[in-house]
């Protein structure tokens, strides 16, 4: 099911012309920024993957990926990748990148099963990164290090837009604000997962939900993850769950929170055998990117997808992400919208 939100009172700051120009500005600046952060190359990513090899991000377990012949491999299938996750952290030990380095991509797919609406799009753009760790720093507090250069970037990405259109105030706080998500569940006990990250993101205009794909003590997760690549179920000193996290902050515009990074510790061996099994799906230890992992061809790693048109939809603080990129919408929507003021590309 589509749905759109449509702002009282809506007027987009910006015209077509000067959007184009943000958008590029904003790329150019943040992906600098994001790669001298995290010392990070950039590196050129497939569109698709070889179906049954296990590379591609199998999201939230449940979503169908486009999938095509090749008619020079004997209609051998291919997919179009949802994420980029687990392809990453092949091309770091293909690439023989060292400890405390790391890759970035401009990753592009596209997912069919999402329900289109402001903030989702058939289309996905993100920056994918993957950042070689030792064992040492398989901890939350090295997580929020990361984070915290993360989102340095975005800061100063945001003044770059506010001294390009002066209309644009900046609206980030200095600092993001950590929590985990049974602490967050403790705070708001009877909000639904969307609404306690409202909560907290308006309380707080930028926060970091640690422990995403645990499960709370209410028997629910906040939110799903696939079980191969970020690490959700180890247990730190604290007793919290997760080595991993969203990154959202309050969006005015739309009035409620927006998920900008999804990112974490990757599994290691232990991890990925505890949580394979946790989600009754075993069987993908016969897949090539998981024989690799359990044979210890792997590096440790960190890494995380950032969204592209989200990030511009924000900083140019546009109500609707077909503002920001070109897609395929619902006719309806497209009328609803451009009568909302919002004209969709």
């Amino acid at each position: 099911m589509s749905y759109l939100i449509k702002p009282a009172g809506y007027k987009a700051l910006l015209n077509l012309s000067q959007t184009e120009m943000g958008i590029k500005k904003i790329k150019d600046f943040f992906q600098q920024n994001l790669s001298s952060e995290l010392r990070l190359r950039r590196v050129t990513a497939p569109l698709f993957v070889l179906k049954g090899m296990g590379i591609n991000d199998d999201l939230n377990g449940t979503e169908r990926a486009v999938t095509f012949p090749i008619k020079d491999l004997d209609d051998s299938k291919a997919e179009i990748v949802h994420s980029l996750a687990k392809w990453k952290r092949l091309t770091l030990a293909d690439y023989n990148i060292e400890e405390g380095y790391g890759i970035y991509t401009d990753m592009n797919a596209i997912r069919s099963d999402e329900e289109l609406g402001n903030l989702h799009s058939l289309y996905v753009d993100q920056w994918d990164w993957e950042r070689v760790m030792s064992p040492k720093e398989r901890n939350v507090e090295f997580l929020k290090e990361i984070v915290r250069r993360i989102y340095a970037a975005m800061v100063r990405t945001e003044y770059l837009v506010y001294e390009m259109f002066p209309q644009i105030r900046p609206s980030l706080p200095q600092q993001i604000h950590f929590i985990h998500s049974e602490d967050l569940l403790q705070k708001y006990p009877t909000f639904t997962p969307k609404e306690r990250e409202d909560a907290i993101a308006k309380e707080y205009g930028a926060v970091f939900i640690i422990g995403i794909g645990c499960q709370l003590s209410n028997g629910q997760k906040h939110d799903g993850r696939a079980p191969d690549y970020d690490d959700w179920s180890t247990v730190a000193e604290n007793g919290q769950v997760g080595l991993n996290g969203d990154l959202l902050v309050w969006d005015d515009v739309l009035n409620r929170s927006l998920e900008l990074s999804s990112m974490g510790i990757r599994v290691d061996k232990e991890a990925l055998l505890r949580q394979l099994k946790s989600c009754n799906a075993e069987e993908k230890k016969e897949l090539y990117f998981h024989k690799r992992l359990l044979s210890g061809e792997l590096p440790q790693s960190i890494g995380g997808g950032i969204g592209q048109s989200r990030l511009c939809m924000f900083y140019l603080r546009k109500a609707h992400i077909g503002e920001i990129q070109a897609s395929i919408w619902p006719e309806e929507m497209r009328q609803e919208a451009r009568a909302a003021g919002m004209l969709l590309i």
